[in-house]
C-alpha cells in the first residue's frame, strides 16, 4: 500500500508564496512515473493544476502556467511552488502519484487527502 501525505497548505496574503510538499511512502515503491497537483475550491469542480513526468517534463494549466512551479526529487517527494497567490487559488490541493510497486508492471494512481490553501488578505 501506497501512502501520499501532503503538507505546507496554510493561509496567504494575495501577491505571496506558498510551497506545497507531497511524500509518497512505502517500502515498495519502484519508481513514480508521473506527479500531479489538482486542487477544488470552494463550490468548485476539483480541477487539474500541474504535472510533472519521471524524465521532469512539465506541464500546467493555464490559471497557474508562470505563476506556479511543479518539482520531484529522488526521494519520493513532489512541491509545488506557489508564487504571486490570487485568491481564486483557494482550494484544497491534492497530490497524486502514479506509482509502480515491486513486482508489478504497470503504475496505479495514489492520492493524497489533501491540504487547504487560503487566500485572503
Amino acid at each position: 500500500q501506497v501512502h501520499l501525505e501532503e503538507s505546507g497548505g496554510g493561509l496567504v496574503q494575495p501577491g505571496g508564496s506558498l510551497r506545497l510538499s507531497c511524500a509518497a511512502s512505502s517500502e515498495s515503491i519502484f519508481s513514480i512515473n508521473w506527479w500531479s497537483w489538482y486542487r477544488q475550491g470552494p463550490g468548485k469542480e476539483r480541477e487539474w493544476v500541474a504535472r510533472i513526468t519521471g524524465g521532469g517534463v512539465t506541464d500546467y494549466s493555464e490559471q497557474v502556467n508562470d505563476r506556479f512551479t511543479i518539482s520531484s526529487d529522488d526521494a519520493n517527494r513532489v512541491y509545488l511552488q506557489m508564487n504571486s497567490v490570487k485568491p481564486e487559488d483557494t482550494a484544497v490541493y491534492y497530490c497524486v502519484g502514479n506509482v509502480r510497486i515491486v513486482g508489478e508492471l504497470h503504475g496505479q494512481d495514489y492520492w493524497g487527502k489533501g491540504t487547504l490553501v487560503t487566500v485572503s488578505s
